[in-house]
């Protein structure tokens, strides 16, 4: 069993329960996923392991690690918004071959040492929540990166350092 990478999210978002939740749709595959992850302040194994399939390199179905850190960003966020809507995923973990092609074929906005490639990062939004607001209680955390893409309508959130930007 593998411990909460961010105990202090986990204690401040067990409002009367100990079990953490998910639900998110990804844009792409149109597929759908809604578990507990974590019970307390240990993972689901096999949640992290369906968690690993859903948010997949969509393009070439690699199904790559992704850091549990990166849930416990997304459940704290969903917490402090009071938000009910599932997430929705525009990108999860990403195949260095798949990075390397969307930053030389998409003129720029993505990132050479992507934290996609090491299943640190992902992009989201949250249906009815204005995107300035997602971007600010992820902000708020403090538990790592933070990008804002208007144009494109999402939220970068990621276990790297704590940085923000705008693209």
């Amino acid at each position: 069993t593998v411990l909460c990478a961010f105990p202090m999210i986990a204690r401040a978002t067990s409002v009367g329960t100990s079990m953490r939740e998910l639900a998110m749709d990804h844009t792409h595959t149109h597929e759908k996923i809604d578990l507990t992850y974590a019970v307390g302040s240990r993972y689901v194994p096999q949640a992290l392991v369906d968690l690993n399939h859903f948010l997949r390199d969509h393009y070439s179905g690699l199904v790559g690690h992704m850091d549990p850190g990166v849930y416990d960003i997304m459940h704290a966020v969903r917490v402090a918004l009071g938000a009910s809507a599932p997430y929705q995923i525009i990108s999860g973990y990403r195949a260095p071959q798949t990075n390397e092609r969307l930053r030389t074929t998409r003129g720029g906005g993505v990132a050479k040492s992507s934290l996609h490639m090491v299943g640190k990062a992902v992009d989201l939004r949250i249906p009815g929540v204005p995107l300035a607001e997602l971007r600010d209680a992820a902000l708020e955390l403090k538990a790592g990166g933070v990008g804002y893409y208007p144009g494109s309508a999402f939220v970068h959130v990621d276990t790297g350092r704590v940085r923000s930007w705008s693209g």
